[in-house]
């Protein structure tokens, strides 16, 4: 992450797996579907032995922000709270795409709709 912001705004100090199902569990329904299940997906990713340390680090980094207490664009704002971590989580998913599995995405859609249901939002 960027080494010339102070260590308690830098993305990857915030990410734990605890963390970021606390936040999917309060916001989850207020960010969405499709970012949630962006999310779950980063984690399945991360979590493989075959993914290489540096495509962790963009992991790490993007749900380090989506869990960051403070963003770019504060999750508070309507409509528009959340679309800063989206952007990060795309970006991420782009990056590590060859190392997002069938099965990442089999299990984030398994949870994504435990947190939804089957109708969803």
């Amino acid at each position: 992450m960027n080494s010339e912001l102070p260590s308690r705004y830098q993305a990857d100090r915030w990410y734990s797996p605890e963390n970021l199902w606390r936040k999917l569990s309060r916001y989850g329904l207020v960010a969405g579907r499709k970012l949630v299940l962006s999310a779950i997906t980063l984690y399945h990713c991360l979590r493989d032995k075959d993914t290489p340390a540096w495509a962790k680090g963009v992991i790490v980094g993007a749900l380090g922000y989506l869990i960051l207490p403070v963003d770019l664009v504060p999750d508070i704002i309507p409509g528009a709270g959340y679309g800063d971590d989206w952007a990060a989580l795309v970006a991420a998913l782009g990056t590590v795409a060859a190392y997002v599995k069938d099965e990442h995405k089999v299990r984030a859609a398994v949870q994504t709709e435990k947190i939804f249901g089957r109708k969803g939002h």
